[in-house]
């Protein structure tokens, strides 16, 4: 007994110093960092960007893979499946939370499967139309909506998406009826309203952003509890009628679960560095998105709590699942 107990201790210490060598060589050539939404969204954005600075960090190529669709699950499973290497990451977000309550056969288990490195950034959503809706303000747009039920539209990134149950909640809290259009993340969602596909959505702020500042859409609000400092002039929901709305979108980086700690670490070290310098922030933060560096375990922590809530609100909306 006391030969295999030294055996397996034996093992446990070279399996150690192996993860330890392999983290301290780590990374060796580029590392796929999957975006599980299409071009032009606030995954998008925000991944491209931690991309683009752990380039210089890392010393490596971080090759940004977008793999969109079902709700962020088909690029969450790539990774899920993927060798717990330390080169395949997931820029996941919100709806890692969702979709354990929307669908039925996840093929993946959220808390299970990955090893969350940090959280990394948030943003408001805001709610925009295309200038051709017959309303300038949310009260108008409210007041059109009740006067026409079931006529309006409203896309959104997917069903299941955060721009879909976000704005089930507007119009649960607001009593209105509205058609919803799922696209295939919020670039294609963007495209549908500036072509007047559609009449409203409640797009992630940093993808809207360059169109509500050149005019091409009209903004009602913000979601956020106080206004956004790149778009200081748009009002929040709140302040325009709608007390105490609130929501924003959150965005984090995860390897596959069980990535060697001391990998997860030294991936923690670059990206929470990178977040608290002073030029990555000001990117963000041109973006309208705030950096929310964080440990491992308290991404953790939030994702569970995340994962708790919002399964209420998919039950409260009487979203059936996927």
């Amino acid at each position: 007994m006391n030969r295999v107990f030294r055996h397996l201790l034996l093992a446990t210490a070279l399996l150690a110093v192996s993860s330890f060598v392999a983290a301290q060589d780590y990374p060796t050539r580029p590392i796929r960092m999957v975006v599980p939404f299409a071009p032009g969204g606030g995954s998008d954005i925000s991944g491209r960007i931690l991309a683009d600075g752990l380039n210089q960090v890392l010393g490596q190529t971080i090759v940004v893979d977008n793999r969109a669709g079902a709700g962020s699950t088909i690029g969450a499973d790539i990774v899920s499946k993927a060798s717990p290497d330390g080169y395949t990451l997931l820029l996941g977000n919100i709806s890692m939370a969702f979709n354990a309550a929307l669908y039925k056969n996840l093929p993946y288990d959220t808390l299970r499967d990955f090893a969350p490195v940090s959280l990394v950034v948030e943003q408001p959503n805001i709610l925009v139309a295309n200038p051709s809706l017959p309303a300038k303000t949310l009260k108008e747009f409210v007041a059109l909506a009740r006067s026409t039920p079931g006529k309006l539209t409203y896309g959104s990134a997917g069903v299941g998406s955060g721009t879909h149950l976000a704005m089930e909640m507007l119009l649960l809290t607001l009593k209105i009826d509205m058609v919803h259009v799922p696209y295939k993340g919020t670039g294609p969602t963007l495209i549908a309203l500036l072509s007047n596909e559609i009449s409203v959505f409640l797009s992630t702020f940093a993808s809207a952003l360059p169109h509500v500042k050149s005019g091409r859409l009209r903004t009602f609000g913000v979601t956020s509890t106080k206004r956004a400092g790149a778009l200081p002039e748009a009002p929040t929901i709140a302040e325009a009628g709608v007390p105490d709305f609130e929501y924003g979108t959150w965005y984090g980086l995860l390897a596959p679960g069980g990535t060697p700690r001391a990998i997860v670490d030294k991936l923690n070290k670059a990206t929470v560095g990178l977040l608290n310098s002073p030029e990555t922030r000001q990117r963000y933060l041109a973006q309208g998105m705030d950096p929310i560096p964080s440990t491992s375990a308290a991404y953790v922590a939030h994702l569970k709590s995340e994962a708790e809530k919002w399964a209420k609100v998919v039950r409260t909306a009487s979203i059936p699942q996927i």
